[in-house]
């Protein structure tokens, strides 16, 4: 990239032109221009939020020091610039220390034109694991909004009858003895066993839009470890992982934390039964933007990250775990996910998951409480004289 012949210098980006820094600044993925040593000349505000640091502390560093790519392609990268030609990678492992890798397409060119310095080349990074994950958010949520009716209906359907069989159970049992006791009591149980599920089915289907406020979301995660702590999880590890200085979210409270304990009751079921560790880590990403169809984009930086050391999820269900009735453990409803991935929807954030054996980590993508600006005060009216 040129201005008018102009080279991009490490001085060149604050001399670019009106229109050449406003495309800089609003490329849509990381971009880093580098030099014949591999160090860094300068970063868009994209790459800055990927990295989480500022372009004047990356100026003139080592960009592998700080873009960890897996597998390492700074060799390719090298060729690429002797030969003068492009290179292009695609699904490979972006990550930055500190931060846990997104699967990107990476391009890589020389700078070309009239008084282009030798050797500078153009790296652009785009995520795709965000991309692919909106269409399956997407349908797990039209999945949900069609269960809902039916799950409604099937619930009031089925426990009036469910009601008549659990009494005339019960009433035949009064004069019966030993086996034929056994097989009514059997009835009597599994009736409400049934009626139990279908008022799950109802709570799903009924479940309230959020009543939105602030919320510190540590609180959140403190209550619903210690719920955890002293039921379903009082058999695992929990490590918090905080990052004390996270903004306020904007959302329901009761409801974030009814997301939480569900992560946190899946994991616990998912370990050994001897216990395991489940890592509770939170932490703000400037650059995470969720992008709807119309073009609208929403800023969630509030990260969750509520992960396991658990088998890891069946390959069989991994890409429809936030789907209805879709369940990894015998007698599972598959509605627990189901719900937690409504909820986050509802409160317009972002759920993902990744998994493999040994670790599975789920993450909670939210906005911070929205900002309005300040009233302008209101002016003094100057006396004439």
């Amino acid at each position: 990239m040129t201005e008018g012949g102009k080279a991009m210098t490490e001085q060149a980006p604050s001399d670019w032109n009106g229109s050449d820094s406003a495309l800089w600044a609003a490329l849509p993925v990381p971009a880093f221009l580098i030099d014949d040593a591999a160090c860094i000349v300068d970063v868009n505000s994209a790459a800055e939020g990927f990295l989480n640091t500022s372009q004047k502390a990356l100026r003139g560093k080592p960009i592998w020091d700080h873009v960890i790519i897996a597998p390492k392609i700074d060799e390719a990268v090298d060729r690429a610039r002797e030969a003068g030609t492009p290179l292009f990678v695609n699904d490979i492992d972006v990550g930055a220390p500190g931060r846990a890798p997104l699967q990107c397409n990476v391009q890589v060119a020389r700078v070309q034109g009239q008084g282009a310095i030798a050797g500078h080349m153009l790296i652009l990074m785009s995520p795709r694991e965000l991309a692919a994950r909106m269409t399956q958010n997407h349908s797990a949520k039209s999945a949900a909004q069609s269960a809902i009716g039916m799950a409604e209906m099937l619930a009031h359907e089925i426990k009036n009858p469910l009601a008549g069989i659990t009494g005339a159970a019960q009433l035949l049992s009064m004069g019966l003895s030993g086996g034929d006791l056994e097989l009514t009591d059997l009835i009597v149980s599994e009736s409400r066993r049934i009626v139990k599920l279908l008022e799950q089915v109802e709570q799903f289907g009924n479940h309230s839009e959020p009543a939105f406020q602030e919320v510190n979301l540590h609180d959140v995660l403190d209550r619903a470890r210690r719920s955890a702590l002293l039921g379903f999880g009082a058999h695992m590890t929990i490590i918090e992982d905080y990052d004390p200085s996270l903004p306020m979210a904007w959302g329901d409270a009761d409801q974030l934390l009814q997301v939480v304990l569900n992560l946190l009751k899946n994991a616990s079921e998912a370990a050994d039964p001897v216990g395991g560790t489940i890592r509770i880590r939170t932490f703000y990403e400037h650059s995470f933007r969720l992008r709807r169809s119309d073009g609208s984009g929403k800023l969630l930086p509030l990260q969750i990250e509520i992960s396991d050391d658990g088998p890891g999820l069946p390959d069989s269900i991994r890409d429809d775990i936030f789907d209805p009735f879709v369940s990894g453990r015998e007698n599972g409803t598959g509605l627990g996910l189901a719900l937690v991935s409504k909820i986050i929807a509802d409160h317009q954030g972002w759920i993902s998951v990744t998994s493999e054996p040994g670790k599975t980590v789920f993450r909670l993508s939210l906005s911070r409480v929205p900002t309005t600006p300040k009233a302008r005060p209101t002016p003094i009216p100057i006396p004439q004289e």
